[in-house]
């Protein structure tokens, strides 16, 4: 039971969400960050990933002792300090994993075989003057993966079926079946398709950049379905200019929800708007995560998803 007026939501949470938050428990909203706390007994916070929490916030109240963020990346919060202050962090690893595997595997087919472009060129009348151009069949491709955690792991299943060959890097060889290179930089030149399924850490930020996209090479593809900071956009702008690459499919950005521009323009990308675990039913099963967490912690039962921060 997750006592009244313990637990402080900051922020908006999508309607689905926000019902089956008020299902579960009474929270105080508090929407404006530059609003007045509200008052309470808070021993909790509870926030979307996507939701920048300020450290001076929980500055303000002494009292926290958790946060729970709804998501799997918890580069959002300030986790040097809730480390030095004995505050715990949880996210929502593993209930997105199917949704976000889904749009990344039908990105990398959309920019591929073109697919958007090509619905224009049948509503546009196009086809009727000439046919559709050639573009790329993904068996037989070599299919590299940045990060071999949850996601990426459920990614590499997803891909074998595809008739690729699948390599990965990250911080340490895995007992997988599939060829590991020790950088990133290794990887993409061994790669058509470079996915970036890591982390947001200071150790991955531009993990990408000039060097691996050189690397990719002009007949390879870049998949990101990680977060905006992994990627170096002046670099990646530059080779999608230049058709250094093959081309990009972005689902996250530096600067969201107003990404560069200079994207918008470019023939040899697809962009989505973050939307890797935008399912109802993926949505529900995150929220219902985070309230796990918090109830485990108000009754003092191992949280289920803690992050070790």
């Amino acid at each position: 039971m997750i006592p009244v007026n313990s637990v402080l939501q900051v922020g908006h949470f999508p309607e689905i969400m926000q019902a089956e938050i008020d299902r579960r428990l009474s929270p105080v909203r508090h929407l404006n960050l530059d609003a007045p706390i509200p008052s309470g007994n808070f021993e909790a916070i509870l926030i979307r990933s996507n939701t920048k929490l300020p450290q001076s916030l929980i500055q303000q109240i002494p009292s926290i002792r958790l946060v729970a963020t709804c998501g799997v990346g918890y580069d959002n919060l300030p986790l040097p300090y809730l480390k030095a202050n004995n505050i715990k962090a949880s996210n929502t690893p593993g209930v997105l994993n199917d949704a976000v595997c889904e749009l990344a595997i039908g990105m990398m087919l959309s920019l591929m075989r073109r697919i958007p472009e090509s619905q224009e060129y049948v509503k546009s009348s196009a086809w009727s003057k000439a046919p559709f151009k050639l573009t790329t069949t993904l068996a037989g491709k070599r299919v590299g993966i940045a990060g071999m955690g949850r996601i990426g792991q459920d990614l590499a299943q997803r891909l074998e079926p595809f008739k690729v060959e699948i390599a990965y890097t990250g911080p340490s060889p895995k007992k997988f079946p599939y060829t590991y290179y020790q950088s990133i930089q290794e990887l993409a030149k061994a790669s058509d398709v470079l996915f970036l399924a890591c982390p947001a850490t200071p150790k991955t930020e531009k993990l990408v950049n000039a060097k691996v996209l050189d690397a990719l090479g002009p007949s390879g593809y870049l998949i990101n379905i990680a977060r905006g900071s992994v990627v170096d956009e002046v670099a990646l702008l530059d080779a999608l200019q230049h058709n250094q690459i093959a081309g990009a499919a972005l689902d996250v950005f530096d600067n969201e929800p107003n990404p560069n521009s200079a994207f918008f323009s470019l023939n040899n990308v697809l962009l989505t708007p973050h939307i890797g675990s935008a399912t109802s039913e993926t949505r529900i099963a995150m929220t219902n995560l985070a309230v796990d967490n918090l109830e485990a912690f108000f009754t003092q039962q191992p949280l289920p998803s803690e992050v070790n921060n």
